[in-house]
């Protein structure tokens, strides 16, 4: 992933310093266990964590000859730690230390992304009750329907990151477990019980029936939410953006004292981090379908998944981080315009209220078709001629024989729209 979208605690977990830092890790757990149980001589795993140093650089260097990153790896450890490392990966295969070294960075960027939402549901939460009780315009299609409050689409963003912490909880413990089973997984050189005390080392779980790989649905699995998390980021993106429109303008993003918005016209002030983030969603959207194909492998495994991962493991995650930070920052400092809320909401000249006058007029004796018929011609004369729906409604003389004045009066008020908000508060925030 590119700098520009990234961000230090994600960029140094997928480092190659990392990832050989973890391979070192499972090796010297497994030497501690093949110890345990008198599988290798004692003192080797003491002596590989003295001497055994990474070195990328002379890892790369091996790479080039052998062709092979694991070999590379062991024989820069072994360089340094003498004699006793040829007791290193016994009984084990490549895909023993790689499976299990990608879930255990798949496990550590997903707490990072878990405080990411933490940080999102704090704001969200904040800002809803904020604006708990401000009335704005609700939309379907783009088109004024009824009114609503801000806070209310605040909660609603809010309840669907908390259903996205539960998802990825889920699927990092989905990734949590460790295989180091040989070749096709038969346990043929290696004791089950090294493999049960590597996991609890490293605080994962056994997988269950490994062939020479770790199952990739788990991984399809961990991948996909976090394309559903990006699309969560997109909804409250797009909703933002659309806010800041010019006709619309009930919000903006936080816009800096020397921050230019177009090169051209001064006057701009563009919704450029939201728009970043539908950019970005969609990008970690994206590697869902590669994740997805790499649960089909031929036999007991081949390498086909390997160059998916080595791109999609990266980017997803630092992408989906920088994306999280980002709305994050955009939630927190975002510019409420209430006035223009109310504005918009009036600027239909309660045509949102034609629902009502027609549940109203099926009260009186009305059937519903009739009173829809007649509702709807008054909305249209409303639209028309630009006049306001309560003058409109006041001069049809079956309507007036209906409803009394004060039941009219009553239809055009925000107070039935908002008398069951703390109703649905509670049920969010409880």
């Amino acid at each position: 992933m590119i700098n520009r979208y990234s961000r230090k605690e994600l960029t140094n977990i997928w480092s190659e310093q990392n990832k050989y830092k973890i391979w070192l890790d499972i090796e010297l757990a497994a030497a501690q266990a093949m110890e345990k149980y008198k599988i290798i001589p004692k003192g080797v795993s003491s002596l590989v964590k003295k001497k055994g140093k990474i070195n990328v650089k002379r890892i790369h260097q091996i790479e080039v000859k052998v062709k092979h990153d694991v070999i590379a790896f062991l024989t820069s450890i072994t360089e340094k730690s003498g004699i006793k490392s040829r007791y290193l990966h016994q009984g084990m295969t490549s895909s023993d230390v790689i499976d299990t070294g990608f879930n255990i960075q798949l496990v550590q960027s997903g707490n990072i992304l878990i405080n990411d939402i933490n940080k999102i549901l704090s704001i969200l939460k904040k800002q809803a009750k904020k604006y708990k009780y401000t009335p704005c315009i609700g939309r379907s299609h783009g088109i004024h329907a009824e009114p609503t409050t801000f806070g209310l689409k605040l909660a609603s963003f809010y309840e669907e990151f908390k259903r996205n912490k539960r998802r990825l909880l889920s699927a990092i413990y989905e990734v949590s477990t460790c295989a180091l089973s040989g070749p096709v997984g038969t346990f043929a050189n290696i004791n089950p019980k090294v493999e049960v005390y590597v996991a609890k080392k490293l605080k994962l779980r056994p997988e269950p029936i490994s062939s020479q790989i770790i199952p990739r649905d788990r991984h399809a699995y961990y991948f996909s939410v976090l394309g559903i998390i990006a699309g969560s980021i997109e909804r409250v993106a797009t909703e933002i953006r659309h806010l800041q429109r010019s006709e619309v303008y009930e919000l903006q993003e936080f816009f800096s004292k020397k921050q230019k918005g177009s090169s051209a016209m001064p006057h701009k002030k563009n919704p450029i981090l939201s728009e970043n983030l539908t950019g970005l969603s969609r990008m970690v959207r994206s590697y869902v379908i590669p994740a997805l194909e790499n649960i089909a492998l031929w036999h007991e495994r081949d390498i086909s998944h390997s160059s998916v991962e080595r791109n999609i493991g990266p980017d997803a995650n630092i992408t989906l981080d920088f994306a999280l930070v980002r709305l994050t920052n955009i939630l927190d400092k975002m510019i409420v315009y209430p006035k223009k809320m109310l504005k918009n909401l009036e600027s239909s000249k309660g045509l949102i209220f034609s629902q009502e006058i027609m549940l109203q007029l099926t009260k009186s004796g009305v059937s519903r078709e009739k009173a829809y018929r007649i509702v709807q011609k008054n909305t249209k004369e409303s639209f028309s001629k630009d006049k306001k729906l309560i003058d409109i409604i006041k001069n049809d003389k079956f309507i007036i024989s209906k409803l009394s004045e004060k039941n009219i009066k009553n239809i055009f008020t925000y107070k039935k729209h908002l008398k069951n908000v703390d109703y649905i508060f509670k049920r969010i925030f409880r």
